[in-house]
């Protein structure tokens, strides 16, 4: 006699979160495909809530996670605004989404341009009818040190920087939605590095591209705290998530000798599976409205020795850093 459904799902629960907890600990096993065909197969993931009548941007989105992020979001049936610096690919990005039977519009911006950004960003406040959420996905590891027209290390500029810039002007648009989100797509690359505001910025005989990635992505894990933080009043939910190691044409540009992982790295949708998730509402009404996020489940985000920051008040310094550093503060509004 086979016993009751919630019977075996009791049985199944504790099964699963050891299993879980045991694939965290291995790395390996957590970032890679295993982990996440493992816990998706054990862990009774049912499909995100629906989406229709909501409206994202989404960052990043003619290629990599940013693309797969924009196609679950549209399987959901959400309205979307995909951003990027390359048209054509938005516009392909765009008829493949209208396809599914949802609105899709391009929105062209270089987030390595700070006044391009704060121009571009202003004019799509003005325009959206709506806006219930952001995915900021945008970004990549870059090589060689540069800096944009203000002088700040690209790569903090574009990860860091410029998702301030978008989400300071798009603020009051979100604070109309009845269940505004954020969702950051970071990398578990920033495990390594602590946040410290005074080498944030590499200088260019220090410069490492894959350090300055992992800082910078650390610094969007407590700046998507701080949005949760400062704007809670209007229910804000505010998640980093990583991807865990996805094939992406990003992935094999920069990172040629991880991209040979080959059936070890996720598909780009299975990549993009939780801030799909987070955006639509997965996480629920309750609980946890921060953190940083895999596979459906929030994360520690401080592993290695050294990376947790000593004061409290760390994501308030990077607040005032990020201002000074964009020219925007409440002061200026």
């Amino acid at each position: 006699m086979r016993p009751p459904r919630s019977v075996t799902a009791d049985i199944r629960r504790p099964i699963a979160r050891a299993l879980d907890v045991a694939l965290e600990a291995t790395i390996v096993g957590s970032f890679s495909r295993v982990g996440y065909l493992l816990r998706r197969a054990t862990q009774e993931w049912g499909d995100p809530p629906s989406a229709r009548g909501r409206t994202f941007l989404v960052t990043g989105a003619s290629s990599g996670v940013g693309r797969a992020v924009a196609d679950g979001l549209a399987r959901l049936g959400a309205d979307l605004v995909l951003g990027g610096r390359d048209l054509d690919r938005l516009e392909a990005v765009a008829g493949s989404v209208r396809e599914k039977g949802v609105r899709a519009r391009t929105w062209r911006v270089d987030l390595g341009r700070g006044a391009d950004v704060d121009a571009a960003a202003l004019d799509l406040a003005d325009e959206l009818e709506r806006l219930d959420g952001i995915v900021h996905s945008a970004g990549a590891l870059l090589p060689h040190f540069t800096t944009d027209a203000n002088g700040v290390e690209m790569t903090v500029a574009t990860h860091l920087l410029a998702p301030f810039r978008v989400t300071w002007h798009l603020a009051d648009r979100l604070a109309e939605s009845d269940r505004p989100t954020i969702v950051t797509v970071s990398s578990g690359g920033m495990y390594t590095q602590a946040l410290r505001l005074a080498s944030l910025e590499m200088a260019p005989g220090q410069y490492r591209g894959a350090t300055a990635y992992a800082r910078a992505k650390r610094a969007q894990v407590v700046l998507a705290h701080e949005w949760s933080r400062r704007w809670s009043a209007s229910g804000l939910r505010s998640y980093a998530m990583h991807p865990g190691w996805t094939d992406t044409p990003g992935l094999a540009e920069s990172l040629p000798r991880f991209s040979r992982l080959g059936p070890l790295l996720r598909r780009p949708d299975e990549g993009a599976d939780t801030a799909v998730w987070l955006a639509a509402g997965g996480a629920g009404t309750e609980g946890t409205r921060s953190g940083i996020w895999l596979d459906r489940r929030r994360r520690s985000e401080y592993y290695l020795p050294g990376t947790r920051p000593a004061d409290a008040s760390l994501g308030d310094e990077l607040w005032r850093w990020c201002e000074q550093r964009t020219g925007l503060s409440a002061a200026s509004d």
